[in-house]
């Protein structure tokens, strides 16, 4: 794994609670972490078609989703410390959204819109180090997918995941660990082409369409980003006319993560706003948005803001129009969010000014909690055309102008 676990040792032993470089000893820096092992969510009976026997498939469907992890603290002064049992039912928002998602597959496994799998972009539990969030919590509710309907599932990381820590910390490290561990039979082995190894990175290849998952809590990542570059540069664009990434962070974001500062306080006490921009998302701008429209990525898929919004990228490549459309859907079971402001891209929108981009805010989330339910997303493909359907675990959701499905088109 190229991020160390808790300690990179890169001297002779370990020796009384010192690490020994040569002749010199150094304390360890801090009690050790508590381990205790993550199990392997239960992989689908029937496996994804491997590349060459899905070749001919150009019409199906997959569902998306993020941000499946409760606020688990005890509500009494919400101390961080005090924290509810890990047991399924503390997390009844994500199972309703399990519940409408397995209605919504029979629904369409009885038409040409197959449902193929399910990608989800992150934040599966409050806290990735503890084990019993993945164990008792979310692996019960995602087996429901993976064992009950039968369906292969892939997840990348979120910032709770892996502790919202910088890579090499003990926790961050831990939280990898144990997020590796619990997709470990889900996503492509270590050793496969389409998987990055000591990473959560991986690709999906699947009829006439590709998806990258990659683990965007570590943007600025090298080794990440040539390997998603050369996944890229080397894809038989002939065959796969779809090109869709999903990670936890989003480009950009009107929700709590838009940059604008805000008083307005959730009814649990959290700010609207977190009042400044993530560096991930600044990362992702300026090195993956340019390579997304470089190679044509038609749809890019995120999380983190707890709601649905969605922005679409004109822009000129080639002498030719093209459209990128980047979707957050934070609403998996996490406590929601609402709209607070639009983000500035001005400069965002002259960097790439070479590719005369335009963004458009196509939906907004709502101003109140009432106004963002849970839900999830059935992205169709028919060929090179992609629509996107939005979902809620409850009641009816139209953000589209009245509507619930969108054709992403030129």
């Amino acid at each position: 794994m190229r991020r160390p676990g808790f300690l990179l040792l890169s001297g002779l032993s370990v020796l009384c609670g010192c690490i020994v470089y040569g002749q010199q000893a150094q304390p360890i820096p801090g009690p050790l972490p508590t381990f205790t092992r993550v199990r392997p969510i239960a992989p689908p009976a029937t496996p994804l078609p491997s590349e060459a026997a899905s070749a001919n498939i150009t019409r199906f469907a997959f569902i998306a989703y993020g941000d499946t992890r409760c606020d688990c603290r005890v509500p009494e002064g919400a101390d961080a410390r005090r924290l509810l049992p890990a047991k399924p039912e503390t997390e009844p928002d994500h199972r309703a959204v399990i519940d409408a998602l397995l209605e919504k597959v029979k629904t369409l496994n009885g038409g040409p819109d197959r449902v193929r799998f399910v990608v989800q972009s992150g934040d599966a539990v409050w806290r990735g180090p503890d084990s019993e969030r993945w164990n008792d919590v979310f692996t019960p509710i995602v087996e429901r997918v993976t064992k009950g309907a039968n369906l292969p599932f892939f997840f990348v990381p979120g910032n709770h995941d892996v502790t919202g820590m910088p890579a090499g910390d003990p926790d961050h490290s831990i939280g990898l660990h144990n997020t590796l561990s619990a997709v470990s039979k889900l996503i492509p082995p270590e050793g496969s082409p389409r998987r990055l190894a000591g990473y959560a990175t991986f690709s999906i290849a699947f009829g006439n369409t590709f998806l990258i998952g990659l683990d965007s809590n570590i943007p600025g990542d090298v080794t990440q980003l040539a390997w998603v570059s050369d996944q890229l540069d080397h894809l038989d664009k002939n065959r796969y006319k779809n090109i869709v990434v999903f990670m936890h962070h989003p480009a950009f974001s009107s929700g709590r993560y838009s940059g604008a500062s805000s008083s307005q306080l959730l009814p649990n006490g959290t700010p609207v706003a977190a009042g400044g921009l993530s560096p991930q998302a600044l990362v992702i701008r300026g090195l993956y948005m340019p390579l997304f429209r470089k190679h044509h990525v038609k749809l890019f898929l995120a999380g983190h803001d707890h709601l649905f919004d969605h922005w679409t990228e004109h822009y000129t490549r080639d002498g030719r129009a093209h459209r990128l459309d980047q979707i957050i859907s934070g609403g998996g079971g996490a406590p929601t969010y609402v709209y607070t402001a639009e983000p500035d891209l001005r400069e965002y929108e002259t960097l790439a000014a070479a590719d005369h981009v335009r963004v458009e805010h196509v939906a907004r989330p709502g101003p109140k909690l009432e106004d963002n339910p849970h839900h999830f997303l059935v992205v169709y493909v028919d060929g090179e055309k992609l629509s996107v359907e939005v979902v809620p675990s409850h009641g009816t959701y139209t953000p589209y102008n009245g509507k619930s499905r969108i054709d992403l088109q030129p």
